[in-house]
C-alpha cells in the first residue's frame, strides 16, 4: 500500500511491541487491548502509570484502557476515516504537521490537506459523536508530542472501508513524522498467535511467500524452479469471502478448509453453512471436531500446538521456535506431513523429513528470511524481519532509511458510511468483538471447564436507556435479528455501549452472532463489515 506497502501488504507491526511503552503518545483504536493482548496491555498501563506517556483511546465502548487513558473519544460505528480526517484537519489548521518529514519522505500532502479541510471538529462531531473540543485536545497533543505509536486491530479492518481506515491511520503517523522511528509506527496487534506467519509464507490468494506477487515472472520463475513444477499459476486466486459465493454460483465444487470454523466465524453464517452443505466435496483438516468440520465429507486429525515443532512469527515480525512438549495423541499427524502425504499421493516431489528443512527452504526462497535459522532463534530467542543475511542482527523498526517505494504515498481519503445504517424496522447498531477468556469461535477455550466457568455463555450488551425503551431487564432473553437471520441471546445492561448500539461475541454457538453480521465487503481487501450492521432487539 504505497509507501508502507511491505508493512500494511503484510499487517505486520512497524515497530516492536517493547518500544510501545517509550512513546510520548500512545493512540489505541479498534482494539481491546486488555483483553485481546493483555501482555501489551500491561505495557501501557505501566507507561500511563510512570506519568511518561498520554493515552488516546478512541472507541465506541468503554474498555477496560479508557480508565487509564486522558482522552476517550468515542466515535460511533464505521465513522474511522471521519475522525482521522478530523484530527489531520486540526494539526494542519494549528501547524502542527512535520513539514521537515513531509517534505523529505513524503508527497501527496497537498491533495491530502485540501481533502481534510472540510472536516472541521464541528463536522467530525457531526458524524462521529466525538466532541469537537475533544478532537482538538487530542490532535494537539498528537501535533506537539516527539514521538506518537498508532496501535489498531480488527476494530478497525474489518469494514468496506477497512483498507481506507488503515491507510487513513498512514496518512496521519506520517504527516506527524511518526514512521521509520523509534517508539512511533503504525502498529496493527494481529488476531491470531501466527497468522503473520501464515501471511509471510503465501497464505494470501495474489503472493508467493514473502509478500512476492504471482503475477511478478521472475517470482514465478523461481518457485517454479524451487518447486520443481511448471503448473504455478500467474493469475491471483479469490479470498474467503469469495468463495463461498462462488460455491452457490456452481464454481467451486470441492474445498480443503484447514484450522478454520467458517460455520461460526464467517459473516451471514446461515449462508456459508448452506453452502458447505451444497459443495460437492468437503475435506476438514482441524484438532476437534468443530462446527464447521461436522459438515465434512473427510475430516483430517490434525496436532495441535503443543503436540508439533516449527516456528511461529508474531505481530512484531519476530520469528520463535516452537518445540513438541507430548507426541500427537491419536491418530493425528502434524499439519505438514498431512499436507505432504496429501501432495505425494497427487504425484508432488515433495519429501521433508522435518520442519527445520521446510525452514531452510523458506530462507532459499523469502528475502526478508534468509538469515535467520533455527541456531540463531535458538541463541538469540527470535529474529525480527527483515533478516536478509546471517549476519543481519534482524529488523526492531522498519522504514528508517525510507520507504520501498521512495518516498511515502500520503492518499486523500473522503468519509464514506456503512452499507448498512439503522433504520425504523432496524433502530439498533450491533458491533461484534471478542472476551477475554474465550478465543475465535470457542474451538480450543469452550473445552476448558475453568474458562467457561469464567465466561459460561453468550450475553448481548445494551445500554440502559434502549433497554428501558425495549422493556428489558438483566438476564432478559430476546431475539436479536437482522435482515439476515436472527438468534436469541440474553441481555446484559450496561453504560459501556453507548444508546443505539449493542455488543457481543462470537464465539459461542448457541448464539451465533455472526448469522447476523453483514457480508458485504470492502473492495480492495475483500475484508466483511462485522462491526456494522443494523438489528432489531424483542424481548421472549
Amino acid at each position: 500500500m504505497a509507501g508502507l506497502a511491505t508493512v500494511f501488504g503484510s499487517g505486520a507491526m512497524t515497530n516492536s511491541i517493547e518500544e510501545i511503552e517509550h512513546a510520548d503518545v500512545i493512540l489505541i483504536t479498534g482494539t481491546n487491548t486488555t483483553e485481546n493482548h493483555p501482555i501489551i496491555a500491561q505495557g501501557i498501563k505501566r507507561a500511563v502509570e510512570r506519568g511518561t506517556t498520554r493515552l488516546i483511546v478512541v472507541d465506541p465502548r468503554r474498555i477496560d484502557l479508557v480508565d487509564q487513558a486522558n482522552y476517550w473519544l468515542r466515535q460511533r460505528p464505521g465513522t474511522d476515516v471521519a475522525w482521522i480526517n478530523g484530527l489531520m484537519h486540526w494539526i494542519i489548521k494549528n501547524d502542527l504537521h512535520d513539514k521537515d518529514y513531509i517534505a523529505q519522505r513524503c508527497e501527496g500532502f497537498d491533495e491530502l490537506a485540501a481533502e481534510v479541510e472540510k472536516y472541521t471538529p464541528e463536522y467530525v462531531e457531526g458524524i462521529t459523536g466525538i466532541p469537537a473540543k475533544d478532537l482538538k485536545a487530542a490532535a494537539e497533543v498528537i501535533g506537539r508530542a516527539d514521538r506518537t505509536t498508532f496501535l489498531y486491530a480488527m476494530g478497525i479492518t474489518q469494514h468496506t472501508t477497512g483498507t481506507n481506515n488503515v491507510k487513513s491511520m498512514a496518512n496521519l503517523a506520517m504527516i506527524t513524522g511518526n514512521v521509520g522511528r523509534y517508539a512511533t509506527g503504525v502498529n496493527p496487534l494481529r488476531g491470531q498467535n501466527n497468522v503473520q506467519g501464515a501471511c509471510d509464507l503465501g497464505a494470501l490468494p495474489n503472493v508467493f511467500p514473502g509478500y512476492q506477487p504471482v503475477s511478478d515472472p521472475k517470482a514465478l520463475k523461481k518457485f517454479r524452479e524451487v518447486w520443481d513444477t511448471e503448473s504455478l499459476s500467474d493469475k491471483p486466486g479469490i479470498t474467503m469471502t469469495q468463495m463461498i459465493p462462488g460455491i452457490g454460483e456452481g464454481k467451486i465444487k470441492g474445498m480443503f478448509i484447514m484450522g478454520e470454523n467458517p460455520v461460526l466465524s464467517d459473516p451471514n453464517a446461515s449462508h456459508v453453512e448452506e453452502a458447505l452443505e451444497k459443495i460437492d466435496f468437503l475435506v476438514v483438516q482441524d484438532i476437534f471436531l468443530s462446527e464447521t468440520a461436522q459438515l465434512a465429507d473427510v475430516v483430517l486429525p490434525a496436532a495441535s500446538w503443543a503436540e508439533k515443532d516449527g516456528t511461529f512469527t508474531n505481530s512484531e515480525r519476530r520469528v520463535q521456535r516452537v518445540r513438541a512438549a507430548i507426541d500427537p495423541v491419536g491418530g493425528s499427524f502434524a499439519d505438514w506431513r498431512i499436507i505432504q502425504r496429501i501432495a505425494q499421493l497427487m504425484g508432488a516431489n515433495i519429501n521433508f523429513s522435518t520442519p527445520e528443512q521446510i525452514f531452510n527452504e523458506i530462507r532459499r526462497t523469502t528475502p526478508s528470511y534468509a538469515g535467520i535459522n533455527y541456531g540463531r532463534i535458538e541463541r538469540e530467542g527470535g529474529i525480527q524481519w527483515p533478516c536478509p543475511d546471517i549476519d543481519h542482527p534482524g529488523t526492531p523498526y522498519l522504514h528508517k532509511d525510507g520507504f520501498k517505494r521512495g518516498k511515502g504515498l500520503l492518499t486523500a481519503i473522503a468519509y464514506k458510511p456503512p452499507v448498512e445504517l439503522p433504520d425504523k424496522d432496524y433502530p439498533l447498531l450491533l458491533t461484534t468483538g471478542r472476551m477475554q477468556f474465550h478465543y475465535h469461535t470457542g474451538t480450543m477455550t469452550r473445552r476448558c471447564k475453568s474458562l467457561s466457568t469464567l465466561a459460561s455463555g453468550p450475553a448481548l450488551d445494551i445500554n440502559p436507556e434502549d433497554a428501558a425503551t425495549f422493556g428489558l431487564l438483566e438476564g432478559d432473553s430476546v431475539r436479536l435479528s437482522s435482515r439476515r437471520g436472527s438468534i436469541e441471546i440474553k441481555v446484559h445492561i450496561t453504560k459501556s455501549v453507548d444508546r443505539g448500539v449493542v455488543f457481543s461475541t462470537f464465539h459461542f454457538s448457541e448464539a451465533p452472532i455472526n448469522r447476523l453480521t453483514n457480508d458485504a465487503l470492502d473492495p480492495i481487501a475483500k475484508i466483511p463489515e462485522y462491526k456494522v450492521c443494523a438489528v432489531h432487539v424483542q424481548k421472549i
